[in-house]
C-alpha cells in the first residue's frame, strides 16, 4: 500500500514545490498544445502530482486524441479508479479507488511497448509503488504505439479530455517524458524518517522532443515549459489559480467528506454553496487541537446578511450527519460567529462581536493553547478584543478532540455562497497580500502575531 502526503503530516527536507495549479471544473479550466515534430512513440512517461477536490465524476488527467479523436490518456472514473487508455483500444482499469481528498497522489504512467511481456509494457505507479491489481487489463500489442500522444500536429489537453470531462483539483510538478519510460524513482523518493513518498528535483531529466515540465511558477504564464519550449495554451486559468498548496506544504481546505446533499464544493474546495433545503455543516480536512491559528471567509450571499442567524464561521469537533443536517449536535462541541454579530455555542449567544453582511470578510484567529477565539469583520475586531495581545477574546473550553475549521447552516431553507481562504489558494481577490509569520498564506488582513496559516509545514512546527 502506498503511503499518500496526509493533510496533517509533514514531509522532511528536500526538494521543495513551490506551486501547484488549481483546476476549476464549472469554469472548464484546462491546458492544451499541438504537438509538433514527433512520430507515434512506443516508449512515453507521465508524472504529475495530484490533489483531487471532487469524487464521483469521470475527470481527466490528460488527453491526447489521433485523427479519428481516439484517445491517449489518463482518468479517473465515476467510481474513482484510474483508468488508462490508449487509442480508445488497450485500457488498465484499477481496483483502487482514490477518495482522499485531504491528500496529495503522485502518479506515474509509464509505456513501453518493445517489451516482450504484455505487463511490463504498461506500468501504473501511486506514491512509488506499483499497481498490480486492476479490473480490466487489455494491454498492447508488442511495438504498439501512441496515435495522439507525442504525435505530430496532433492535440494534448491537460485537465480535460477531448471532448470535456474537466478535472476537478491541483496539479503539481506535471512532466511528460518523449521517448523514455521512467520508474517513479526518477521523479520521487521515501522519507527516511516519516516513510512518506515526496518529490525530488527533476528539472535534470531528459524530456524528449515533445516532453515537458509544467512547474506552475510563473503566474503570467501558467502554462509555461520550465524544461524547453514546449508551451501549453492556458484556457480560463488565471494568476488566483496559481497556488501555494503543494506536495510539499500541504494547504487546509474544506473537507469532500462533508459534502452532503445540502452544500456543493467548487474553487478547490474552497468554495462553498449551500442549497435552501435543510441546514448543514461543513468542515476542512485539517483538524487541530493545539497553537494559533488565522483564516478568512468571504460571505457572498445575501442571506448571511447581518442579524440573520442562519450562518456561523467557527470551529467545531465533530463530524456532521452525512445524511443531513443533525439537529441534536447544534454546535455543542464548537462555537462560531453569526451574521448577528453574536458567537453562537449550541446553548446561548454571546453580544458584542461584529456583524457580516454580503460581501463583508470575516477573519477568524483561534487560539487552542489557550482557549480563545477571536473575529473581524472587514480587519475590525468586535468586543474591543486583540488576538496579538490575548485580550478579550471569546473563552471555550479546548478538550481532547481535534477540532476543524467549519462553517454551518443553522437554519434550514437559507441558502448560502462562500469563499474560504486558509492561505494557500485564493478563491476572492486579495488586494493586500498579508502573510503569516512564518511567510506562507496569502491574506487579505494582516495575520495577528504568533497566529499561523494552517499547512503542514505550520503543524509541524506549531501544532
Amino acid at each position: 500500500m502506498s503511503i499518500i502526503i496526509p493533510a496533517n503530516s509533514a514531509v522532511g527536507g528536500g526538494f521543495e514545490v513551490a506551486n501547484s495549479l488549481r483546476f476549476n471544473r464549472p469554469s472548464s479550466d484546462s491546458l492544451n498544445r499541438t504537438q509538433s515534430g514527433g512520430s507515434a512513440p512506443t516508449k512515453a512517461t507521465f508524472s504529475t502530482w495530484i490533489k483531487r477536490t471532487n469524487l464521483g465524476i469521470e475527470s481527466w488527467m490528460f488527453d491526447a486524441v489521433n485523427s479519428s479523436n481516439q484517445s491517449d490518456g489518463l482518468r479517473f472514473l465515476t467510481n474513482d479508479t484510474i483508468m488508462f487508455l490508449l487509442s480508445d483500444t488497450y485500457t488498465l482499469t484499477t481496483n483502487r479507488v482514490f477518495r482522499d481528498t485531504s491528500a496529495w497522489y503522485h502518479i506515474v504512467l509509464a509505456m513501453d511497448t518493445t517489451q516482450g511481456t504484455d505487463s511490463n509494457r504498461v506500468k501504473l505507479y501511486v506514491n512509488g509503488v506499483q499497481e498490480t491489481s486492476f479490473s480490466a487489463t487489455s494491454y498492447p500489442s508488442q511495438n504498439a504505439t501512441a496515435q495522439g500522444l507525442f504525435v505530430s500536429g496532433r492535440p494534448l489537453y491537460i485537465g480535460r479530455q477531448s471532448g470535456g470531462n474537466y478535472l476537478d483539483g491541483y496539479l503539481a510538478e506535471t512532466v511528460f517524458i518523449d521517448g523514455q519510460a521512467l520508474a517513479p524513482t526518477s521523479f520521487g523518493e521515501f522519507d527516511e524518517d516519516s516513510g512518506v513518498w515526496k518529490p525530488i528535483d527533476v528539472s535534470g531529466l531528459t524530456f524528449g522532443t515533445n516532453g515537458c515540465y509544467l512547474d506552475f511558477e510563473d503566474s503570467s504564464a501558467l502554462g509555461n515549459d520550465a524544461a524547453g519550449s514546449n508551451n501549453f495554451t492556458v484556457n480560463n486559468l488565471a494568476a488566483i489559480d496559481q497556488s501555494t498548496d503543494t506536495c510539499t506544504n500541504n494547504f487546509n481546505v474544506m473537507n469532500l467528506a462533508d459534502n452532503i446533499a445540502e452544500s456543493t464544493f467548487s474553487e478547490g474546495s474552497l468554495k462553498i454553496t449551500t442549497s435552501s433545503g435543510n441546514r448543514a455543516l461543513n468542515t476542512s480536512s485539517i483538524g487541530v487541537i493545539s497553537g494559533k491559528w488565522y483564516w478568512e471567509v468571504k460571505n457572498l450571499s445575501p442571506d448571511g446578511a447581518a442579524n440573520d442567524e442562519a450562518f456561523v464561521f467557527g470551529a467545531i469537533t465533530k463530524s456532521p450527519n452525512t445524511s443531513g443536517y443533525d439537529g441534536s449536535f447544534a454546535m455543542t462541541a464548537g462555537f462560531g460567529l453569526r451574521g448577528n454579530g453574536k458567537i453562537w455555542n449550541g446553548s446561548g449567544e454571546t453580544a458584542g462581536w461584529n456583524s457580516f453582511t454580503t460581501n463583508d470578510i470575516v477573519s477568524i484567529a483561534i487560539d487552542f493553547d489557550n482557549g480563545k477565539a477571536y473575529f473581524a469583520t472587514n480587519g475590525s475586531y468586535g468586543n474591543s478584543s486583540n488576538p496579538s495581545t490575548g485580550s478579550n477574546g471569546y473563552s471555550f473550553t479546548v478538550g481532547s478532540e481535534f477540532y476543524r475549521m467549519a462553517v454551518n447552516c443553522m437554519e434550514s431553507g437559507k441558502s448560502g455562497v462562500f469563499e474560504i481562504n486558509f492561505g494557500g489558494t485564493q478563491t476572492f481577490s486579495i488586494s493586500s497580500g498579508n502573510t503569516d509569520g512564518n511567510g506562507y498564506g496569502n491574506f487579505e488582513y494582516a495575520v495577528p502575531t504568533n497566529y499561523f496559516s494552517l499547512n503542514t509545514k505550520n503543524l509541524s512546527e506549531f501544532g
